[in-house]
Parts: structure tokens; sequence; C-alpha cells
């Protein structure tokens, strides 16, 4: 979990910053309040990712509570180190029991009842387990949210290294995901869609919401992390195989050239060199048609359909 750290308004005073200081700080964006008396560092706030400032968000909350609530929902799926694609990433999500009064500003509160098992800790915070977390993002939000954070759950847990990914172990975790949502009177039709289309070997968010894309187009065989054979016999893997139509395609996320984890040491530009080489061995030694895409064609199934067809790739019919 990414954590920003606090500032309490008292431990500011105690270091000698004035009200007079601290307003000229919060004029300067030298300093963020998230939270009445809880402020964080205006640069760490603008370098962090959306989900660090919904944690961070959820901890401010927690100082502030007389007892440590419970974060849920997209809240605790950013705890839990999962992407919030188009969720609500503003807003504190807990649940709380049904006789408890209404939400604080910036906080939505969802009734229902806990067990043990569903709430863990961590960095001094509390949230639902990870399979309580998706379960309820599956009941409550859209169809695109809910994929993206089952599918990062799944990886997770289930995915050990390219082309390892434990079906049986994922299969289990849905059960589980849908044994918890039928507790719940609301969205279990909604739910049990999300569960049948999750897939863990979904890398990136943009594989979520390509695959969505794809099936609205009409492919219906995908296949997910393909294998094909290197020139030096470790294997290459295509993000998807279009079987029904023997072509390949892939996300292109800017993010691969840009962000160090990924590159392990490279510069972009080997990388990019390092991509063309792969591709081309790809098409030559496949002979399948190949598309790539990116963030701005997936947007609706019929801008990555526009896309694809560049390339002759359509559903067959």
């Amino acid at each position: 979990m990414t954590v920003l750290s606090l500032l309490r308004h008292d431990d500011l005073l105690l270091r000698g910053v004035s009200p007079r200081r601290l307003a000229q700080a919060l004029r300067a964006g030298q300093l963020v309040k998230i939270r009445p008396g809880v402020f964080v560092r205006g640069d760490a706030w603008t370098a962090a990712k959306p989900e660090a400032r919904a944690i961070a968000r959820a901890q401010a909350l927690t100082e502030v509570s007389a007892s440590s609530p419970v974060v849920s929902h997209e809240t605790a799926a950013a705890a839990h180190g999962l992407p919030l694609y188009r969720a609500d990433r503003e807003r504190i999500h807990i649940i709380a029991a049904a006789q408890r009064p209404g939400a604080p500003f910036g906080v939505v509160r969802h009734r229902g009842e806990l067990s043990d098992e569903d709430v863990v800790e961590a960095d001094g915070l509390r949230f639902t387990s990870l399979a309580r977390t998706v379960a309820d993002v599956a009941r409550t939000a859209t169809f695109e949210q809910a994929v993206t954070i089952a599918d990062a759950a799944l990886r997770k847990q289930f995915v050990a290294g390219p082309g390892e990914y434990d079906v049986e172990g994922a299969q289990a975790f849905r059960d589980r995901v849908a044994e918890i949502v039928r507790r719940s009177a609301h969205g279990q039709t909604r739910a049990r869609r999300v569960l049948d289309f999750a897939d863990g070997r979904a890398q990136l968010p943009g594989e979520s919401i390509s695959r969505i894309r794809l099936r609205e187009l009409g492919f219906r065989i995908l296949e997910l992390q393909v294998a094909v054979p290197g020139p030096r016999g470790q294997p290459y893997y295509v993000d998807f195989g279009l079987e029904e139509i023997a072509a390949f395609g892939e996300f292109d996320g800017a993010i691969k050239y840009v962000d160090g984890k990924l590159l392990d040491g490279r510069t972009s530009s080997q990388t990019l060199d390092e991509e063309k080489q792969r591709e081309d061995w790809i098409r030559g030694t496949t002979q399948r048609r190949y598309a790539r895409w990116g963030w701005s064609h997936l947007a609706t199934a019929s801008e990555l359909g526009a896309r694809l067809e560049a390339f002759g790739i359509r559903p067959s019919r």
C-alpha cells in the first residue's frame, strides 16, 4: 500500500506553524487539506496516484474519527493495491451498521454487516478483505469499473509469472466472492456477470477494458497472454489471441515506456526497439494479422472497431 504522510493541525502548531503561516501554505499549494485538521504536503499530493490519494483520505478520516471506520468498496480496493478505473476516487466509502447516523462530508456510508473475516488492517487503516471488496464492487459499480478491479484482484493472487495462471485458485476465489454476494439482496445479477467475465491474466486496466470492447464488437473466442515461441527458446506473450479469425491484438499502454519497473533498467528507446523486433518476429513466424491500440481507441467499441478495421481485423459473422 502506498502511504502519504499525514500532518495533523496540532502537530503543525507544535512545530511552530502559526495559523497565518498555515493559511499561506494552503494558498501557495505547499499543503493540501484532505480533512478538517489533516493535511499533506502539496508536492507529495500532486505526485501521488489517485489510489494513494484515496488511501490518504481514508486514513485522514480514521485520524479524526472517534472509532476506526471500516473502509469499503472502491476505497478498500485502493487499499489492496488495485487500480481504480473511472471509480469514485474523491469520496471515502465505508460500511457501517444500519443504526448509525448519516455520513459526514465526503463519505459514502453503506449499510451492512461484517464478520471478522471480512475485515483486515494495515498501516492503521481498517478495510474490507479482498474477497469482500470484490463482492461489494461487483454488486454496485459499473461493469467496467468492477471488471478492472476483479481482474486485478485475481492477478494479484493467482499470476505467478508470464504464462503462469492458477486457474483452479482463481475459480475458488470467484466462488468465495459469489458466496459473499449471495448474502445481499441487491446486485446479485450484476455481480455474477462481473465474476463470469473476470480473468487475472489481464495485466493492466487497459487490457481489462480492451477485453470488454472486443466482446462488445462480437469477438467470442478470446485467448489471453498467448504464448508464441521466441527466437531463443523463450516464448513471447501476446495480450489477445482472436482465435476465431487467427489474429493477434495488444493493448499498448504508454506507461510501459516510462515506468521504471517495466523498463527494468532499459531506456525507453531500447524498449521500443525490442518491442518492434518482438512484433516483427511474431508477425513473421505466425503469419497472423496483428494490431495494436491504446487508450485513445477504447472510449467506445466502435472506436476500437475502426482501429482493428484498419488492419483488416473484424469479428467473424
